[in-house]
């Protein structure tokens, strides 16, 4: 453990891995960086299932000074907390999508269940001064509970989606229990402004609260710190991922299948938030109103399966299927089919690879917290023949990559025009727009982000009186 630090403790719904071995997502490697240099432990459930669930002997894997703990859920656990209340009520909500949001008494309460248990298991792991840090909209109720259970250290929570505004947030039947909780703790987190401005919102017209300077927000007697950090990437790490032998193969077959053709390219997960329909529309508009470009571009959409279980999920893949289909129907040749999907996923690797081959990369969502797509794509272009980035402006990283072309997904007009300049944008201003976005990938880093929280959450002490009481806020 680092000497004059206190240990970490990092919950997260799934767990790992510490090394990165080109699978890792932006969580992983920055927490997985702060936990090999502080030592610590990293909690969060197993992926299993067992008739036990919660209750089950955790599993522990020691790496170093690092410990691994997980915990398993029952099959209703899954079914209530994490595909019901995390997943059929909270991401559609806090992604704008109040039209899909479903809520039920059921889920609600398998969801508060889960965080208690989770918290109940927890506690007996913690020393008085561990600093804790929560991660995500699986555990809101998480840092009440450990108060509960008699926690009395520090609390950091960092939401990676977005937080809606509090007239959509109010829809939501448990809304004022769940920012209530929130309070418990000592720091609390969001990628953007826009989202810190909401949660705040939220805390002044409905609880009644208090924004005060020096980003705090005080409800009755608690007080709590809320800021904005936006997450990064490994920058240096993935751009020697573009530079591995596995990165050179894909890109020569992208190369190979594009036929000289310049290539577009979408990776994200199949979900409804990415505005992959909309993508697609932009590029069906740019072969309509540009016809040149008809048999001179490829659109490769990489889109692994997510949450398959959903109903809203089989739906938004049959969509895709049926308008890639209709659009490579009216405009396919012989030897040219305009678009592809792939629903299998690729190591960072192989995506580095991938990216550096195309011209284009699409970064559309409707609402994301920030997009670390944006990011990786900047990090894997060849400097002297970078592609260029068309980016949502509902997506976190637009706030900081400005040198991206900037879209309304929602518009297949704006699209194919950003599409069209992308296409024929000199290499000059490829390369400079390329160094800009460059600057800011390489400095806002996972690192920096999980440093400058911790740093903030070290400084803090407790909002309140050593008993939380959700009751008096």
């Amino acid at each position: 453990m680092a000497e004059g630090k206190s240990r970490l403790v990092v919950v997260s719904n799934r767990v790992g891995p510490l090394s990165d071995e080109g699978k890792a997502g932006g969580l992983a490697v920055g927490l997985a960086d702060a936990l090999r240099r502080r030592g610590g432990v990293w909690f969060g459930w197993s992926g299993e299932t067992s008739d036990q669930g919660t209750f089950r002997e955790a599993r522990t894997e020691e790496h170093g000074h690092t410990s691994l703990v997980t915990i398993d859920l029952t099959e209703e656990d899954v079914n209530g907390f994490y595909l019901g209340y995390a997943n059929r009520s909270l991401w559609p909500l806090l992604h704008y999508r109040l039209d899909i949001a479903e809520f039920d008494r059921d889920s609600d309460r398998a969801y508060r269940s889960v965080n208690q248990r989770f918290a109940a298991r927890l506690a007996p792991l913690l020393r008085e001064d561990d600093v804790v840090w929560v991660h995500d909209y699986h555990f809101f109720y998480l840092g009440s509970e450990l108060r509960q259970c008699g926690f009395k250290g520090r609390i950091g929570f960092f939401l990676h989606i977005p937080f809606c505004p509090p007239e959509m947030f109010t829809a939501l039947p448990a809304s004022h229990d769940v920012v209530r909780s929130m309070l418990a703790y000592d720091v609390v987190g969001f990628q953007t402004e826009a989202d810190r401005r909401n949660f705040v919102a939220f805390c002044v017209q409905e609880l009644g609260g208090e924004e005060i300077d020096g980003g705090l927000v005080q409800v009755s007697d608690r007080r709590v710190r809320v800021g904005t950090f936006p997450i990064g990437i490994d920058a240096d790490g993935f751009a020697e991922f573009a530079a591995s032998a596995e990165a050179g193969e894909h890109e020569d077959m992208v190369r190979d299948i594009s036929h000289g053709r310049h290539q577009i390219v979408g990776v994200d997960r199949l979900d409804y938030s990415k505005g992959i329909l909309e993508r697609f529309r932009g590029f069906e508009r740019l072969l309509e109103d540009y016809p040149e470009n008809r048999g001179n571009v490829q659109f490769l959409q990489v889109a692994p399966l997510s949450r398959s279980e959903l109903e809203a999920y089989v739906d938004l893949r049959a969509d895709l299927e049926k308008l890639a289909g209709n659009l490579n129907g009216r405009f396919a040749t012989l030897d040219w089919t305009p678009i592809q999907i792939m629903t299998r996923g690729f190591t960072r690797r192989a995506l580095a690879g991938i990216y550096r081959a195309a011209r284009v990369c699409m970064v559309t969502p409707l609402r994301d917290g920030m997009n670390l797509v944006a990011k990786e794509y900047v990090a894997a272009q060849d400097p002297s023949d970078p592609g260029v980035l068309i980016l949502s402006r509902f997506a976190g990283a637009a706030a900081e990559l400005r040198d991206a072309l900037i879209v309304n997904p929602y518009s297949a007009d704006d699209v194919a025009r950003a599409l069209q300049r992308a296409l024929n944008m000199p290499q000059a201003e490829r390369v400079q727009r390329w160094q800009s976005m460059r600057r800011t990938v390489f400095s806002l880093t996972a690192e920096h982000w999980c440093d400058s929280f911790l740093a903030l959450l070290e400084a803090s002490g407790t909002g309140s009186a050593s008993d939380f009481d959700t009751a008096r806020i």
